[in-house]
């Protein structure tokens, strides 16, 4: 009898202990900062698709107009989220003028950001944000979607595993057709389209590359003649020891989304990503590499905005079950190298 009581009890506490092993971690509680950016409303979309994961405590949106771009939502004001109980970490996605200064009180208030592109106009405030954020071992995540498409994260472990050798040069494309809503938004910036949009493959290049020695920008203001002082047809070259970086942005391309690509060549190999989202790229190798043989072929994986891959990365990095891939001094060189190439330092 006693044997028996024994094994039962014995299977009862493995049981539990079992339980606990596989228990779902707590959810992280966080809230929105903003509307107004062009990735807002994904990324608020994201956070909802990940319900055991996030509890999306409140948006803060002042404006009734942009409230229209969520649904299913808690709206609160800035006090009522920062004074959220338990609150962990904050999606920044205000008006891109605004990012840096709105996230600098929540990092200052011990909260995880997630900080949307690119990081406002001047490099000093987003120093301080990341010194902030660095002191308190807090993460600041910045809204680089490509870091997390399945095509880039190949590029990125294949670079590091030496499939391409040494590399030699990137050459890069993002534009789109901006419409005159759009030109008179982004004319507020000197560094125009690039600004706003190519600091996605500039994050990409420099992850691969790092700092450039020498930075160099080209921004052309094609209807400048019609008092459009839009910076729309750019080009950024970037000098490296033995590499060079060519960077293209041009909001006159009706045909920017399918000639988006990111390709980069090595001594030993390379391969193309085209259009950037779609997850399909030309792989070049010089040898057998795992799975891919020597020579030149397709590739599909899965294609498609990441934002849900952004948060679930985040999510990981809280919880301590990962280090966080992009350390504070690359989110800086990349905004360093964005404002020169932009003519905005």
């Amino acid at each position: 009898m006693k044997r028996r009581q024994f094994i039962a009890g014995a299977t009862t506490a493995l049981v539990g202990a079992n339980s606990q092993a596989l228990a779902k971690p707590p959810r992280i509680r966080i809230g929105q900062i903003g509307l107004a950016h062009p990735h807002a409303s994904g990324k608020l979309k994201a956070i909802q698709s990940l319900p055991d994961t996030y509890d999306l405590v409140g948006v803060v949106e002042p404006d009734s107009s942009l409230r229209k771009r969520a649904k299913g939502v808690n709206f609160v004001s800035l006090d009522q989220l920062m004074n959220t109980k338990g609150l962990e970490a904050v999606a920044i996605e205000t008006r891109v003028k605004d990012l840096v200064t709105t996230a600098l009180p929540v990092v200052e208030a011990g909260k995880h950001v997630h900080l949307d592109k690119p990081a406002g106009p001047a490099l000093a405030p987003f120093k301080k944000l990341l010194q902030s954020a660095e002191r308190q071992k807090l993460v600041i995540q910045m809204g680089y979607m490509l870091r997390y498409n399945p095509a880039f994260e190949f590029m990125f472990n294949a670079v590091k595993e030496g499939w391409f050798g040494e590399i030699m040069e990137i050459d890069a494309m993002m534009g789109k057709k901006a419409g005159d809503g759009m030109r008179k938004e982004l004319a507020a910036f000197p560094g125009g389209g690039f600004f706003e949009l190519a600091c996605h493959i500039l994050d990409a290049a420099m992850h691969i590359l790092g700092k450039p020695r020498k930075v160099h920008g080209f921004n052309l203001r094609t209807r400048e003649k019609d008092g459009d002082d839009f910076a729309d047809n750019q080009l950024a070259v970037l000098e490296y020891g033995k590499a060079t970086a060519n960077l293209r942005c041009n909001h006159n391309d009706p045909f920017g989304f399918p000639r988006r690509r990111f390709n980069v060549a090595g001594t030993k190999g390379g391969m193309e990503i085209q259009p950037l989202e779609s997850g399909r790229f030309t792989l070049n190798l010089d040898q057998d590499r795992g799975k891919y043989k020597k020579g030149t072929q397709t590739v599909q994986l899965k294609g498609g905005r990441s934002y849900v891959a952004e948060f679930t990365d985040l999510a990981k990095v809280i919880r301590g079950e990962k280090k966080f891939a992009w350390s504070y001094q690359h989110d800086l060189d990349v905004h360093e190298t964005l404002l020169k190439i932009c003519g905005m330092n």
